[in-house]
């Protein structure tokens, strides 16, 4: 009994001892880091309340995750608000996207879209899939024909991680999609679902320059023999960004993604504000003409629009050419679009979001007589099926989305695209952060995405009367007004009269 006794006195005495020692080292890092923050002379804060100061930060990184889930209301949080996101989550699952008791949007908001339902809705047996739309014509050698509505937007491997690509490829080949490779140039990833790809040409010309950082003519042919390869994109600008070339951090930049673009490892990779190539209408209907005849295959470009005087002059210029030298397609991007780096100057302040830019571009499009002629698709922010509805109506042909299916991949909108530290290994290389996404399993949820977006995008049409959803017209949606009256998009936007 008294060795017992013995023993667990000695217990204690070892216990106090670790802990007296623990307690020492707490209070010794403590008057250091005093000492440090009485001292330093950088934060105000810090050297007027040394140590405590420093909670601040802690706790102005938390609230980023903390609002989300505690204090915003379903409706009031940005970028996209929980009940965005609750949805695009339900959909990429596949499970029921039904809700109960009410609607919880403020329907008197001046901006809020409502969709006119017709009096006698399209039965079940009279609804008809998608129609096929055909891109390029006989502009171009190889024409590229498709039914999706809803596709997967440009998104540079580099900007997301490997599993990520991997997972959007395999997802799109499942649901039909086509998937946009962004300015980052072809990786074996974005191969491996054999899915429909859109080559993106963004200002540093990634994967297809040659040692000058022109376009290598040589390594266009070699693209445009992959038949997976469906079409070229002309990166001008994009939405979060316009005037500011792609940003991907030194961090980002793996030995992989340095040997795809064709860049040095570990180094920032920062492309320039435009193609050298292109000051004009002239020269972009130039560099359009040149992809075209060298590939084979449809030629458009991507753009954020601020000012429409030069779209208006790209018009004309295409009418004194010919309609042959049109743009195939015209992928017009929001000011509210996403990035993985950006100045914030940038992001909150300059170009026009899509709702007010797509219905000038279609406008301008039906008054030079091209709206047949070039293929409209919408981007920037699109990820709820009555948006991709508002576009369509407004003369979209095509939607894309890069932060849905990253919301389908399981990104939780940590903010973290721009640090390597992305929680949920979307946008990260670090292999512990990619071990959570299983690509198998996220091709799945994309590919459920996309076949149950264009599932409500179909119950909306149906509602007002269209037997499929590129029958929607602006006739079908109304805006709430300052007033709190809604008015009819068709008044709100009339179309022109073709001048010719």
């Amino acid at each position: 009994m008294g060795s017992f006794v013995d023993l667990v006195q000695a217990a204690n005495s070892m216990f106090m001892a670790v802990a007296i020692l623990a307690i020492g080292a707490i209070l010794a890092v403590v008057a250091v880091v005093y000492v440090i923050d009485i001292t330093q002379t950088q934060h105000a804060v810090r050297r007027n309340y040394p140590v405590i100061g420093r909670f601040r930060y802690f706790f102005e990184y938390l609230g980023e995750f903390f609002r989300q889930y505690f204090f915003a209301q379903d409706r009031e949080e940005m970028p996209f608000n929980r009940a965005q996101r609750a949805w695009v989550y339900r959909a990429a699952k596949n499970l029921d996207s039904t809700v109960a008791f009410g609607s919880t949007r403020v329907l008197r908001v001046p901006g809020e879209l409502i969709f006119v339902n017709a009096a006698f809705p399209t039965l079940d047996e009279e609804a008809v899939a998608p129609r096929l739309v055909e891109i390029g014509g006989s502009a171009c050698r190889k024409p590229y024909f498709q039914d999706s509505l809803f596709n997967i937007s440009a998104m540079s491997f580099g900007a997301l991680s490997v599993p990520a690509v991997r997972a959007l490829s395999m997802g799109a080949a499942k649901a039909g999609c086509w998937l946009n490779t962004g300015e980052g140039g072809l990786s074996p990833h974005h191969l491996e679902g054999n899915c429909d790809i859109i080559y993106q040409i963004g200002t540093a010309k990634y994967g297809i320059r040659d040692l000058e950082g022109s376009l290598d003519e040589g390594k266009m042919h070699e693209l445009s023999e992959l038949e997976c390869i469906r079409m070229f994109e002309i990166k001008l600008a994009q939405g979060a960004k316009p005037g500011k070339g792609g940003i991907l951090p030194g961090s980002k930049v793996t030995a992989e993604i340095a040997a795809i673009r064709g860049i040095p490892v570990g180094q920032d990779s920062i492309s320039p504000n435009r193609h050298p190539e292109i000051d004009s209408a002239d020269g972009l209907l130039d560099m359009i003409d040149y992809v075209r005849v060298v590939t084979g295959k449809p030629t458009g470009f991507k753009t954020v629009f601020g000012d429409f005087d030069w779209f208006d002059d790209l018009c004309e210029r295409i009418h004194k050419r010919g309609v042959a030298s049109a743009p195939d397609f015209i992928t017009i991007d929001s000011a509210d679009g996403g990035t993985g780096a950006a100045p914030q100057s940038l992001i909150d302040y300059v170009g026009l979001p899509i709702q007010e830019s797509l219905p000038h571009v279609v406008d301008l499009l039906v008054k030079w007589g091209l709206k047949d002629r070039v293929r409209v698709i919408a981007s920037g922010k699109l990820v709820n099926p009555a948006e991709v509805a508002w576009a369509l109506c407004m003369g979209a042909d095509f939607v894309n989305s890069a932060r849905g299916f990253m919301f389908a991949l399981g990104c939780i909108q940590a903010m973290q695209c721009n640090k390597n530290t992305c929680p949920t290994g979307v946008t990260t290389h670090d292999p512990k952060l990619q071990r959570g996404l299983d690509p198998f399993n996220k091709a799945d949820r994309v590919a459920h995405y996309v076949k149950n977006m264009e599932k409500e995008v179909c119950t909306i049409a149906h509602s007002c009367g269209v037997p499929e959803p590129r029958a929607l017209t602006r006739r079908h949606c109304r805006m709430v007004q300052s007033d709190g009256r809604s008015m009819s998009m068709a008044d709100v936007f009339p179309l022109p009269t073709p001048i010719r």
